[in-house]
């Protein structure tokens, strides 16, 4: 099947693995998925979900469809297996180019020292550039927000740049001191002694790759604007030149389906029909504007540091992240994910809400092309929210609900499925 070898892995024989046609995927009824169950909750989390992402293909297409799960490994579980303190193994990354696709958990990434973010990780190693995000609410779901169902939005955040480079050097270090006397002695730039140091890079090139990915789903799914997000009044040559070289690009390639805000005030307000809206906010003013004027954004495209903030802050609007669906997307590979961390206070007692892994695996079921399983899955979420029967973090806030376990709340979705 492959000529791809693995150190600790073998590809699953009853499958078959995803081809890529041009810009296209060609996926297999019965295809070969790889997964990550995550650290802490993780395995909690993965074992309802997997519930129901199979049982919501079988109600979908009746067993002419399937997925062979492949599990492979990061985190805790990688380094059990393969010692040395290997926490991404090179097995994983050449398993997930092989499948295209992929779905994980949550994944443990210390704070201060200790081993790099895994998550990161994998983005770089993937050059999966775009982290797409959609926050939309599940009607009954408890909100913080009078008017949360305002809330419809798709960020997509460059996931390879900006402060998440990694290009940084600890205060004191020669490779630190070393920096801030060549800035002070060649640039006249003084920098405190006792700093720590990191470089922000924002390239055209991870610029226009992600816009060009934004505009294309806005065009794809019928979305009327997208607005470009940065800090471009402080940060002049990178997040300013996000923005503006964000602008060249959607004139450059898609002159015909775009007008720029600056065009749209000039030719008297209105929006010609079938047109995108190609605008931009300062990224406080976003914050204020998801919730003050929610309905008026529907894709942000943003560098890799706003985009992270921004996307948790909308998903408190709509239940938190245990509702929060992500993706980390390349020009093909595709990685689905919990948006959440690993809470290991947690870990192991069923009762965390699984709810990001399994609409991140809606997202996954959309992009293979499998739209049905990814609607059955959305009904039967909603009819079980609609229920009021939710897991720990929802019961809290919604008066009348009844608590269920992590994995009671996956075998209620199933149930809601098959009626």
């Amino acid at each position: 099947m492959s000529a791809t070898s693995f150190e600790k892995l073998s590809v699953p024989k009853d499958g078959e693995l995803i081809q890529i046609d041009g810009p296209n995927l060609k996926v297999p009824n019965r295809v070969i998925l790889p997964f990550i169950e995550g650290d802490g909750t993780g395995g909690d989390i993965w074992r309802a979900s997997v519930r129901v992402f199979d049982a919501a293909v079988k109600v979908a297409y009746g067993g002419e469809r399937s997925v062979v799960w492949w599990e492979v490994y990061a985190g805790e579980k990688a380094n059990a297996l393969y010692g040395g303190n290997v926490w991404l193994p090179e097995d994983t990354l050449k398993a997930i180019k092989l499948a295209t696709v992929a779905i994980k958990g949550p994944l443990t990434t210390p704070v201060g020292g200790g081993i790099r973010s895994l998550n990161v990780g994998l983005r770089q190693e993937l050059d999966l550039y775009a982290c797409v995000r959609p926050v939309k609410w599940v009607p009954g779901v408890p909100s913080p927000v009078r008017e949360p169902q305002k809330l419809d939005v798709v960020i997509f955040r460059e996931n390879t740049e900006d402060v998440y480079a990694g290009i940084e050097w600890a205060q004191g270090s020669p490779e630190a001191v070393a920096l801030i006397d060549y800035i002070g002695k060649n640039f006249g730039k003084k920098i405190r002694l006792d700093s720590g140091i990191g470089i922000k890079p924002i390239s055209i090139t991870g610029t226009e790759r992600l816009v060009r990915k934004a505009i294309n789903y806005a065009i794809k799914e019928g979305r009327k604007s997208v607005t470009l997000v940065h800090k471009g009044n402080i940060m002049k040559f990178t997040e300013g030149a996000f923005r503006d070289w964000g602008y060249a690009l959607a004139i450059r390639e898609f002159r015909d389906q775009i007008i720029t805000e600056e065009e749209l005030w000039a030719n008297g307000g209105t929006m010609p029909a079938g047109k995108i809206l190609i605008k931009d906010r300062i990224a406080d003013s976003i914050f204020q504007q998801v919730l003050l004027r929610p309905d008026e954004y529907e894709v942000l495209c943003t560098p890799n540091l706003n985009g992270d903030y921004l996307s948790d802050a909308c998903a408190a609007q709509i239940g938190g992240l245990g509702m929060a669906p992500g993706s980390n997307i390349a020009d093909h590979i595709g990685v689905f994910e919990a948006t959440h961390g690993t809470a290991p206070k947690y870990a192991d007692k069923d009762v965390i809400n699984p709810g990001s892994v399994i609409l991140s695996g809606v997202m996954m079921f959309e992009y293979l092309g499998w739209k049905e399983a990814a609607n059955v899955i959305t009904k039967a979420l909603a009819t079980t929210i609609d229920q009021k029967r939710v897991t720990y973090d929802l019961e809290r806030l919604l008066p009348g609900s009844t608590l269920l376990k992590c994995s009671e709340f996956g075998s209620a979705i199933i149930e809601n499925m098959k009626k």
